[in-house]
């Protein structure tokens, strides 16, 4: 069965810069929109409840939950949070609490596998069925050269859990197309500006137009 495409555009300023921004991202059921987690830090987890009175989607808190997974997950259900995100190589008993309390409190799950090597071994390890597991490249490693988004682990994943599987990492149009034929279901992109050294989707004239050639590639 094929599975629909999301794409989700992550804020990672502030909360000022995501309302003059966001009236130009049509409201789109296949649109997911990030909380990142600079954006998280700045303003505060009660910023999800500010996001949710702009838009009307789902809406995904990148906390990267290291421990306390419980009163972390809680937190960000409280807040009208969609999504939850937890470091895959976060300890095996943070990632079952984790995904235990994400269902129990109705909200998404996602591990994310930044600085994780072995993403299936990590899922393995711990016992756990997430929601979503993230591919992700981190900010600090777009530069670097080989660094690349490990796209092999999605089939890897794929083939042992029926999950959603996102990308992330300094992805453009070029890097989405590799992305979606990797067979990734949600594809994230940094809202950037013109000031930032990381690729994305750079806010100018164009962004309402750009934002419409991203979601009707993934369609």
């Amino acid at each position: 069965m094929k599975r629909n495409k999301y794409l989700q555009l992550a804020f990672n300023r502030t909360f000022s810069d995501f309302v003059n921004i966001i009236t130009d991202i049509p409201q789109d059921k296949y649109i997911i929109i990030e909380a990142g987690t600079p954006f998280l830090k700045r303003e505060g987890i009660g910023v999800i409840k500010r996001m949710k009175a702009y838009w009307p989607g789902e809406i995904y808190a990148d906390l990267k939950i290291v421990d306390g997974a419980q009163r972390e997950v809680k937190m960000a259900s409280l807040m009208g949070a969609d999504y939850v995100t937890a470091v895959g190589n976060s300890s095996e008993e943070t990632l079952k609490i984790f995904v235990k309390t994400c269902q129990e409190s109705g909200i998404k799950s996602v591990i994310d596998m930044i600085n994780t090597p072995k993403p299936l071994r990590a899922l393995w390890k711990a016992n756990v069925f997430p929601d979503v597991a993230m591919i992700h490249r981190g900010r600090d490693e777009e530069s670097s050269f080989g660094k690349l988004i490990q796209y092999k682990n999605i089939a890897k994943i794929k083939s042992k859990w029926d999950i959603l599987i996102g990308a992330a990492g300094g992805i453009d149009k070029k890097e989405m197309q590799s992305a979606i034929f990797n067979g990734a279901d949600i594809v994230v992109i940094n809202i950037t500006h013109q000031s930032d050294v990381w690729k994305g989707l750079t806010v100018d004239k164009d962004f309402h137009q750009q934002v419409r050639d991203f979601l009707d590639y993934i369609r």
